[in-house]
């Protein structure tokens, strides 16, 4: 017998119909993630049949890290705190880069291109890496949490809007905003009250501070550390619960 088929409903104060509903909502999440990562399996077969759009994938970091990085590392016309502006700036490159395809594509191998791509240019240019493996599998647990927030993000559009143009059109409203409001490429500090006010509830800011600290290695707060990880698994686990729902009504 089936474990689902075994467990009744509990004794005591919990009723009938909250534990029918519990268990129905149980079973749209358990649909919406096998749908998740069925679509994410979809996407990582389409490279393997055409691996050249890995390379066409990576020109946009590139660009950010060898043409505006270099540049404004020159002028110093953003206060970093004292870190050279490569490095300041890479990390929010990464995570950038996770949030366009995220939203676009879903989880698919954003780890092996992003997180490759970024750390050879990063390195290459000299910005001070570091390479310590419980810092690494940090990094990876961020890329990898933040591809979920955000390809369940695009996934929520997708049960909202009718066509695939709309939803084109939604995402890419919604990814520039969501990665200038962030810390990605300049402090929280210097933007206005009105922004930092946005960029405080951005799950991206907390994601890119938390590879900032992983990714430099330097003074890492394990507290605020904590508080970057939660924010992020708080906002993906809300995204998934309202997926989930949105998902069970389209009757697929």
């Amino acid at each position: 017998m089936k474990l689902q088929e075994r467990a009744g409903p509990p004794s005591g104060s919990v009723s009938l119909a909250a534990w029918s509903e519990r268990r129905g909502l149980l079973t749209r999440l358990e649909r919406f993630v096998e749908k998740t990562f069925a679509i994410a399996a979809m996407e990582v077969s389409k490279l393997r049949h055409d691996p050249t759009e890995l390379v066409t994938r990576a020109v946009q970091p590139a660009l950010w890290l060898l043409i505006f990085g270099e540049v404004f590392t020159r002028i110093r016309a953003i206060p970093t705190g004292g870190l050279p502006y490569l490095d300041f700036m890479a990390p929010g490159i990464l995570a950038q880069s996770v949030l366009f395809i995220a939203i676009f594509s879903g989880i698919a191998t954003i780890w092996e291109r992003d997180l490759g791509i970024v750390y050879v240019l990063a390195a290459l240019l000299g910005v001070r890496l570091s390479w310590n493996p419980l810092a690494l599998l940090g990094v990876l647990a961020f890329v990898l949490l933040g591809a979920a927030c955000f390809s369940t993000f695009s996934l929520i559009i997708a049960c909202l809007v009718k066509t695939r143009e709309r939803f084109m059109g939604i995402g890419q409203i919604l990814t520039m905003p969501l990665f200038f409001a962030s810390n990605a490429i300049y402090p929280t500090a210097i933007m206005p009250a009105w922004l930092q006010v946005i960029a405080q509830g951005n799950p991206l800011t907390y994601e890119v501070e938390g590879l900032r600290a992983l990714m430099l290695g330097s003074a890492i707060n394990p507290g605020a550390l904590l508080l970057d990880y939660a924010v992020v698994l708080a906002v993906t686990a809300a995204l998934v619960v309202i997926g989930g729902r949105l998902y069970a009504r389209l009757g697929v």
